[in-house]
């Protein structure tokens, strides 16, 4: 049996955080259906692996990954070079240089852009990151619908079917809301008759039991340790609500339409916020821009107390509840990869 051709593969680098990930789901998913016959790998850290074949945009993961979102090595590539490399992970030569060092036939990236294109990409800090990435690929020609990021249903059973989701942490200080107002938020929506949950990452114990401690709530409600993605899409999928601060769970609760309460601080929603429907809110109280690495809560995200966050909660759980406001219902566009 004579063997069929290689596929030419296609190397996008993003190697970030799960926020990331979802943020450029549309712009994956644009790249997928752009180049149906090439075999596309995703470069990012193996942790999110999981994650991002639920995508359905992506057919083989390369591990990469380096400290404080610096761009890593990508040492583990193997073979020829790639037929083309994207780069999705920032606007800097760092990146690109990375892609480069492989030899592509073809580079796409924000650094040095190909000359011949009639509008080569331009970086706007002002503009969100689902949009930044669909139109740096329009540049080159590949469309990318921002609205495409929904995740389809996952197979796992939740943990915690029908509960309010709380997940009071961040992977840095200025992007965590205090302990004791998440407790104080819990403790209401309890009080209003919500089963509550709190998720937290692998690093993360000591602050989500510190929380139930304040909070009142009993350790079957408390799911510590880092929850497996595929357990943690889940919890999110089937949750009435979910509350965190701006990382990576409020973007997989936009990927599942799941209501959610989203507490911003030194980056405004218009950045990395959800998209302007009924049953996401985004609470910012606009001001300077802030460090979202900071290792201190930003006062912005201090300026959001616990009434105006346990008001909106409560809000979006009537809505959910009367049907004002549709969640499920979406189309999930996931595009089909070759064989």
């Amino acid at each position: 049996m004579t063997a069929l051709p290689r596929r030419p593969r296609l190397l996008v680098l993003r190697a970030l955080g799960l926020g990331d990930l979802l943020a450029s789901v549309p712009a994956l998913r644009g790249i997928r259906r752009a180049f149906p016959g090439h075999h596309v790998v995703l470069a990012i850290p193996p942790a999110l692996a999981e994650a991002a074949q639920a995508t359905g945009a992506v057919d083989e993961i390369l591990p990469a990954e380096a400290p404080e979102r610096a761009v890593p090595a990508l040492d583990r590539w193997t073979g020829p070079p790639p037929d083309i490399a994207i780069d999705l992970h920032g606007n800097g030569p760092e990146s690109r240089d990375a892609l480069a060092a492989l030899a592509p036939r073809r580079l796409l990236a924000h650094a040095q852009p190909d000359p011949v294109l009639p509008r080569p990409p331009v970086w706007r800090p002002d503009q969100h990151e689902r949009e930044r990435w669909c139109g740096f690929l329009a540049a080159y020609g590949i469309a990318a619908d921002p609205a495409d990021l929904r995740l389809p249903p996952p197979d796992a059973p939740s943990p915690a079917p029908g509960a309010v989701v709380v997940h009071p942490g961040a992977q840095s200080a200025s992007r965590r809301w205090p302990a004791e107002r998440f407790a104080g938020l819990a403790r209401r929506l309890r009080a209003a008759g919500h089963p509550v949950v709190l998720t937290g990452g692998p690093a993360e114990d000591a602050l989500v039991l510190d929380v139930a401690a304040r909070a009142d709530l009993p350790e079957r409600d408390v799911l510590r340790g880092g929850l497996p993605f595929g357990e943690l899409s889940a919890l999110v999928a089937h949750a009435a609500l979910v509350v965190s601060g701006d990382t990576g769970l409020a973007h997989l609760a936009v990927a599942h339409a799941t209501p959610s309460v989203t507490l911003f601080g030194p980056v405004s929603p218009h950045l990395w916020g959800p998209p302007r429907t009924g049953h996401h809110l985004a609470l910012w109280k606009p001001g300077p821009p802030g460090d979202p690495h900071g290792d201190a809560p930003d006062p912005q995200l201090l300026r959001i107390d616990t009434d105006e966050a346990t008001t909106a909660a409560l809000s979006l759980l009537r809505s959910a509840r009367s049907g004002a406001s549709p969640r499920r219902g979406d189309e999930v566009r996931v595009p089909a990869a070759p064989p």
